[in-house]
């Protein structure tokens, strides 16, 4: 167990994801399985499965340091004690640092001979390129999302090719050192390693989001407690990010205020009786309202259906309408077509997708995660869509690192800020 004292755990082969979210903390043990031949990674079992309320955290910043350890512990002491082994590394999402998302271009030159593993090396990890990241930030993922070969683009695998001069571009995601390394910390008290860190929109994409719709453009939005994240894909590959400190924990809020409840009872009718779209029988339906303070009093105050609607939707407008307008100010508003998927806790509020296909002119569908042998009914709704993709995207690397180097997102890369406006000629 995880008590500051004695920290001798086997490792077992077991793979850890932790979600660490302002409502949430989830964390899923799996056990990666062989082919019969002892070979790669074909499939893994989950044998362990904590969550718990989140706390210490606000908007995905750690806020109370003690709070969230303690949190962290309890739920990952509960799914070593479901796997029935314990774990010293996880990979674990992040949401905080305010992260930025942005495309660059860079070429080498490889002088006519056939491309290799090792000329993929070089493009994808440039000596002294890093050196240009702004002091202050860390980079949390270097994509490659397009090859060309002396100016010709559109090639997806490079390797085994001629040519004179190699060039990538790359999606380069960075954040906020500080409050990186603050979550960090509170992870490392918990006598815990980090793997890797993921991407809360990316890993939530990958567990929600079907090749099918990579490839054709999918906007897949994570609608968390305390913040909103957007992955944009096209062709098959992730090509922008965003988030918005704005998330299902502010409804809550507004209802408790507008009502004068407790955030407990705001949140439980939230979940009981909340809709984003208003219907006709609304005003005919009462709902009862404990006022802070009277918990325990017989007599609670009586409003109608309609009030609390009336309350929940001008929020999740205002939430949508800032997603929709970050895609615009990114320009990617039209790029991944009209297909959204919209996972995440509050992204189960009823009548949500109706208005979000409103507000965003998309074709909308709530994303559950991809089915894992194990994975518990409890764990299978969309507020779980983060932690599986987090475990997902684990998992694939240990099936193709280290030898493949053309999926690798682990370099530290940075090069001259490629033009937006440019890439979108290049590719469309």
């Amino acid at each position: 167990m995880r008590n500051g004292i004695n920290h001798n755990r086997p490792r077992g082969g077991l793979v850890a994801a932790l979600d660490i979210g302002s409502t949430k903390i989830g964390c899923l043990i799996a056990k990666p399985g062989a082919d019969a031949t002892g070979g790669k990674i074909q499939k893994a079992r989950i044998v362990g499965i904590g969550h718990q309320v989140s706390k210490g955290v606000r908007s995905g910043i750690v806020v109370d340091m003690d709070s969230v350890e303690q949190a962290i512990r309890s739920t990952v002491e509960a799914a070593e004690k479901m796997a029935g082994e314990n774990i010293d590394e996880v990979v674990v999402n992040i949401n905080i640092g305010k992260p930025k998302s942005r495309l660059i271009a860079y070429e080498v030159s490889i002088a006519g001979h056939e491309i290799g593993d090792a000329d993929l090396r070089r493009i994808l990890d440039p000596q002294g390129l890093v050196e240009n990241e702004p002091v202050g930030t860390e980079v949390i993922h270097n994509i490659p999302v397009g090859y060309s070969i002396d100016g010709n683009k559109g090639i997806r695998d490079p390797r085994g090719m001629f040519g004179e001069r190699l060039g990538v571009n790359m999606h380069i995601i960075s954040a906020e050192s500080g409050p990186v390394r603050n979550l960090e910390t509170a992870i490392a008290r918990c006598h815990l390693g980090i793997e890797s860190k993921v991407l809360g929109a990316y890993a939530s994409a990958l567990a929600c989001v079907v090749e099918d719709e990579r490839q054709m453009g999918v906007t897949c939005v994570d609608m968390g407690g305390g913040t909103t994240s957007i992955a944009v894909f096209f062709d098959g590959e992730l090509v922008h990010t965003d988030s918005i400190p704005v998330g299902g924990q502010h409804v809550s809020n507004d209802i408790a205020r507008g009502l004068a409840t407790s955030l407990q009872h705001a949140e439980r009718m939230k979940t009981l009786y909340g809709n984003a779209i208003p219907s006709t029988n609304d005003d005919r339906e009462v709902i009862k309202v404990p006022l802070v303070g009277e918990e325990n009093n017989p007599e609670a105050g009586q409003i109608p259906r309609s009030m609390l609607v009336g309350i929940i939707r001008p929020r999740i407008e205002e939430t949508l309408e800032m997603v929709r307008d970050r895609l615009a100010a990114a320009g990617f508003n039209k790029v991944a077509g009209r297909r959204m998927v919209l996972t995440g806790g509050a992204g189960q509020l009823p009548g949500l997708p109706e208005l979000a296909g409103t507000i965003l002119d998309k074709q909308v569908r709530v994303g559950k995660p991809m089915t894992m042998d194990g994975l518990a009914e409890a764990a299978s709704g969309p507020a779980f869509s983060t932690c599986v993709g987090l475990l997902s995207h684990a998992l694939d690397r240990k099936r193709n690192l280290p030898n493949d180097v053309f999926r690798q997102e682990s370099f530290k890369a940075e090069g001259r800020l490629g033009r937006l406006g440019h890439w979108l000629k290049e590719n469309f």
